[in-house]
């Protein structure tokens, strides 16, 4: 039998709330997508309203329990899940999926933190607007975990991450106490800013229960193409180029290594690839803009004075919303194909968009000459943003390098440092970077977060171990 909190807290939570809100503790509550943590028991519990979330964190603060906040369980650092310390309640939002309200003229949805980001896309579509956060793990990443990891996605060039996406939030503290933050105001200068203060806090600071998110105009013109470019210097060259021909209509432009279409036709031989030999590099840019822009025309003006300043060698532009989304399914498929492959080590990283080309070329010599690895580099070029992972060669296993991954790790991390970026670009630093964060991080900033968590969360009881480590 699996390990609960004490039984008076339990006793207490199960008398305060309804039968509801303890639905079976599943497997995927103790589980994360890489496998590197397992959690060790707790007692799950979600709440159907604000006010329950602030009944159990009130219970939990007063005996002293570590409280776990669960999303959708796609984090890709460890932040939803304990594999060691007392067993904690385990603090589920699935029950808290209301779109409270939507305001079309104000471009504003307002909902609950246990909202599936694709029913939030839905929900905006349905008044003819966009909410442009757009991850891989739509389909079950949930409004309160994003915003916990301040998300970001293939969007991030034109719309900002999903702190530049939301206007309020509510939430509660540690000692379950309400903030009504849930304001819709686009200019509020009233004090500190306590909603960026909590997103991104990965649930350390307070729970996210709702929020006033942001949307937008739904383009009426959009358009894609995948260009094959001989290096990441052509890319960033293109890149510069795509704003000259088409603006602010640049929507996303990421970068694809061969080695991310090879997996794709090692793990998934059904998927349509977009060329019959797979190249060094290629992008993929999405245009969209408002009635009479004209993305095709676009992205062929692009081609064309791109191929004459010999920065593309081949392309496709997409004549059909069918070859649109299967040029999207070539990107947003390559995470499942390196998880199928089973990677020795992962990282999420970015640097100076000027330093991307040096930063590919420095690490992938260093790891060169410390082993024989396959090398996936992909992501979101436009700003910044790489996931730089690294696998074992055919008929080897990632278990098979398991002694080699801090090494690995220490080496890429070192380097992207040295060039001012960051070793957590978008996934935060959940479990998983909190050495990293003590390692790299400025002693200044690292001093004032451990105040605020203090002042913020006395007793240590919010996702205790997650960015920063655990008092003993």
């Amino acid at each position: 039998m699996l390990d609960t909190v004490p039984a008076d807290l339990e006793t207490a939570l199960r008398a305060a709330l309804p039968a509801a809100a303890f639905p079976e503790l599943g497997a995927q509550y103790l589980e994360e997508p890489r496998g590197r943590y397992a959690g060790t028991g707790g007692l799950l519990v979600a709440p159907g309203a604000t006010e329950e979330v602030a009944t159990v964190l009130r219970l939990a603060n007063t005996h002293r329990v570590g409280v776990i906040p669960y999303s959708g369980g796609t984090g890709l650092v460890g932040g939803q899940i304990a594999p060691e310390g007392a067993p904690p309640v385990i603090l589920s939002l699935q029950r808290m999926t209301a779109i409270r309200a939507v305001h079309p003229s104000e471009n504003v949805l307002v909902a609950e933190a246990g909202a599936i980001l694709a029913e939030v896309q839905a929900a905006a579509e349905g008044v003819g607007r966009l909410f442009p956060l757009s991850l891989a793990s739509e389909g079950s990443a949930r409004v309160g975990g994003v915003l916990a990891t301040n998300a970001g996605g293939v969007n991030v060039l034109r719309y900002g991450n999903a702190r530049d996406l939301c206007l309020g939030v509510e939430a509660v503290m540690a000692n379950g106490e309400i903030w009504h933050g849930l304001t819709r105001l686009r200019k509020n200068n009233m004090g500190y800013d306590l909603r960026n203060l909590l997103i991104g806090a990965e649930g350390t600071l307070g729970v996210i229960t709702a929020a006033a998110l942001r949307l937008f105009p739904r383009p009426s013109q959009h358009g894609v193409a995948m260009l094959q470019v001989a290096t990441p210097e052509a890319a960033l060259e293109l890149l510069n180029l795509a704003g000259e021909v088409a603006g602010d209509a640049i929507s996303a432009f990421e970068l694809i290594g061969g080695m991310g279409l090879r997996f794709l036709a090692e793990t998934m031989p059904d998927l349509r690839l977009p060329f019959a030999d797979a190249p060094d590099w290629c992008v993929l840019i999405d245009l969209a803009g408002a009635s009479g822009f004209d993305p095709e025309g676009a992205l062929e003006t692009l081609y064309t004075r791109a191929a004459e300043a010999g920065l593309v060698t081949d392309g496709i532009i997409a004549q059909s919303e069918g070859q649109v989304a299967e040029l999207w399914a070539v990107r947003e498929t390559i995470p499942e194909a390196n998880r199928r492959i089973g990677s020795v080590s992962s990282h999420d990283i970015s640097v100076p968009l000027s330093q991307i080309p040096e930063f590919i070329t420095e690490a992938t010599a260093a790891l060169n000459a410390m082993g024989r690895y396959r090398i996936n580099c992909f992501g979101h070029v436009g700003d910044g943003n790489l996931h730089y992972n690294v696998f074992p060669m055919p008929g080897e296993t990632r278990a098979d390098h398991e002694a080699d991954r801090p090494a690995i790790k220490r080496c890429v991390h070192d380097i992207v440092h040295a060039m001012g970026g960051s070793v957590s670009a978008e996934h935060g630093i959940g479990r998983l970077k909190v050495e990293d964060l003590e390692r790299y991080g400025d002693p200044v900033k690292l001093a004032a977060m451990r105040a605020i968590k203090d002042a913020l969360d006395p007793n240590g009881i919010l996702n205790p171990g997650a960015v920063l480590r655990q008092r003993g």
